[in-house]
């Protein structure tokens, strides 16, 4: 069962991120790579494991304080294996490690469709007031 991210992100949207645990400190997201997202090795690109990492730590901060939003400050990422993007989901978890009353440090890992540990992130969060609406964008 997938859960609602609380604000509309259309990049993750596009990207096809799924938020399945979203509660005290931690998060579990879902991604299915497409071609569009693989390296020229054919396995999904380090940028968008990043993005999938970011995500991630993100929902894992909002989540022990879900009435505000969330940036990044900086984050540390480490690739052990390559992420399979053929025939399989990711699996992403977050965990807050600590919270000051306007800062997150959190931690996030991917594993691949069999289980293997394919990169490990940490990271710093500022959280700020929630997203506005933005309305629709200009179309000319």
């Amino acid at each position: 069962m997938s859960l609602d991210f609380g604000v509309d992100i259309p990049f993750v949207h596009h990207l096809g991120f799924t938020l399945e645990r979203f509660e005290g400190g931690e998060s579990t997201l879902h991604f299915a790579p497409r071609p569009e997202h693989c390296n020229s090795f054919g396995v999904a690109h380090g940028g968008a494991l990043m993005t999938f990492l970011d995500v991630v730590m993100a929902t894992a901060a909002r989540s022990a304080n879900p009435d505000s939003g969330i940036v990044t400050i900086e984050m540390k990422t480490s690739f052990m294996q390559p992420a399979p993007a053929a025939g399989g989901t990711l699996v992403g978890q977050g965990r807050l490690l600590h919270r000051t009353r306007g800062m997150a440090f959190v931690e996030g890992t991917v594993f691949g469709p069999g289980g293997q540990l394919c990169a490990q992130s940490s990271g710093t969060f500022k959280y700020v007031p929630p997203a506005q609406p933005a309305g629709p964008l200009p179309t000319d």
